[in-house]
């Protein structure tokens, strides 16, 4: 009986994960106590920080908020951090928490809109690279007046309305019928090559959009919360910020851009690949088929999802409210005015982003464990310590590093306020406090896209539904960013050491 016990509690610890993957996290587990009690606090906090992104890593093999929870919790318990710190730092990014509650169920109801134009989009644009471009510039555009987040979130809503369309056809099931497109025990022999090809091409379309969201993020003021908190911090309105901003990532961007391009031309690194020519045909069908099938109250509701989306770009652009408000709003107006009143449908649109929203808040206790064992400390001492031209450029670098494995809002909220303290006593000049300014801005967001654990988009992203349907795992996603990071970190790197 106790070995019959023993069986089914392994069984379902951590569920379906490898055996070896259990049993890593069980050493996790209990390394890290013995770690912090008997040898360094300070070693044990990043001994943390690496089991936590091991478990982002492994985020194909089982969801990370399973094991980072655990790692989280035991590091409560054992005294890494306190449950005040967590809540703190939980408050702090409480708007981060709005936004994905709301906003991305916002953007699952005008999934009908979008699928509708980015098919005509798909289907329109033959050339891979232009296409690609497309998506890398559009999303640089709307992340420097919109949140990451909420370009992520359409992205994966309309590669995953893509996906689900094909492999549907591809396992033989008719439309009418429930069909569950992580399954792939139904799909034909002949199909399954064009699907492979077909998700490598979604793959890049979606970092290439991904890493468009980095390159507008930057620019502006509300591109990302770490500038606003600088902005805010040094008294920059949003026109004085672009252009107090533009030597860095003007050249950045263009960089970028051209990266893209290169690129889809070389086929390198995970990019280059094109819509099978059985796939366009599925998505031609499926497209006059939604034609044939839009009825008067169906066209009735895509004006409403299209003034929603000018609704929302306009909101978010103006700041009327919280972007976590906002999308409320949306789903408020989209389905009061389309006839969406089940609260199970309702529920559905919650489902995507609820799972990331508790990840977030594990990943706040991974950063209050760094703030309560001081692990930057040495670092952020090192940098402030030197002198001159150095420390604008040892500032840029720094932030980039710790940016990489932590958060970059929490990174840039240290750095701001420590050289901002340092400017008020007067230890710095006003010109010296603009230049290292700027570098905490661009060095928290420009290399971070090297890995998910530096952006929320990416993170995001990588534990989003659509990751596990185009088999984009954390190491494929950091090899498919690294040509972007050496081109867009080289760039501003350059940049910072010539014009700052």
């Amino acid at each position: 009986m106790a070995q019959s016990v023993q069986e089914a509690f392994v069984a379902n610890f951590l569920g379906n994960a490898p055996r070896w993957y259990k049993l890593t996290v069980v050493a996790f587990l209990l390394i890290t106590p013995l770690i912090y009690w008997f040898v360094s606090p300070f070693l044990a906090g990043w001994l943390l920080i690496v089991e936590f992104i091991f478990t982002l890593a492994m985020a194909l093999k089982c969801y990370p908020l399973l094991p980072g929870g655990l790692l989280a919790l035991e590091a409560v318990v054992i005294g890494m951090t306190s449950t005040e710190t967590v809540y703190h730092e939980t408050l702090n990014n409480f708007p981060v928490i709005l936004l994905l509650v709301f906003m991305v169920a916002g953007i699952y109801f005008m999934k009908e809109l979008l699928l509708f134009v980015f098919t005509r989009l798909l289907l329109g644009v033959r050339s891979k690279t232009i296409l690609a471009l497309m998506f890398c510039g559009t999303a640089a555009f709307l992340s420097a007046f919109l949140d990451a987040l909420t370009v992520i979130a359409v992205l994966i809503s309309v590669c995953t309305g893509f996906y689900a369309v094909y492999h549907r056809v591809a396992s033989n099931q008719p439309g009418e019928s429930s069909h569950d497109h992580n399954d792939d025990s139904s799909v034909g022999e002949l199909h399954r090559s064009d699907l492979d090809e077909f998700r490598a091409f979604l793959r890049s379309l979606v970092m290439h959009g991904a890493v468009g969201t980095a390159l507008g993020g930057v620019c502006t003021k509300v591109g990302e919360p770490q500038n606003l908190l600088i902005a805010e911090k040094m008294g920059w309105e949003f026109g004085e910020f672009f252009v107090t901003m533009a030597p860095i990532t003007m050249p950045v961007l263009a960089a970028g851009l051209l990266c893209c391009v290169l690129l889809e031309l070389t086929k390198r690194f995970g990019y280059g690949a094109t819509l099978p020519d059985s796939v366009r045909a599925v998505l031609v069908e499926f497209s006059a088929e939604q034609e044939r099938k839009r009825d008067l109250r169906n066209k009735v509701g895509l004006v409403v999802q299209t003034l929603a989306a000018l609704f929302l770009i306009a909101a978010l652009a103006l700041h009327l409210a919280e972007v976590g408000l906002i999308g409320l709003t949306i789903i408020v107006l989209q389905t009061a005015l389309n006839g969406v009143t089940d609260e199970h449908q309702i529920g559905r649109a919650f489902t995507e982003a609820l799972p990331f929203t508790a990840l977030l808040v594990v990943f706040f206790t991974v950063v209050a464990v760094i703030h309560d064992q001081h692990l930057f400390t040495p670092l952020i001492s090192w940098v402030l310590a030197l002198e001159g031209h150095m420390r604008t450029v040892m500032l840029f670098v720094a932030n980039g590093l710790l940016s990489a494995i932590s958060d970059n809002v929490f990174v840039a909220t240290v750095y701001i306020n420590e050289v901002r303290a340092a400017a008020d006593a007067g230890h710095i000049s006003a010109g010296e406090l603009n230049h290292l300014a700027v570098a905490i801005n661009t060095g928290t967001n420009i290399p971070s896209v090297a890995t998910p654990n530096g952006q929320a988009a990416f993170l995001f992203l990588l534990t989003s539904a659509l990751a596990p349907l185009i088999r984009l795992s954390y190491m494929r996603m950091v090899w498919m960013a690294l040509p972007y990071t050496i081109v867009m970190t080289t760039v501003a790197l350059i940049a910072v050491a010539l014009f700052l």
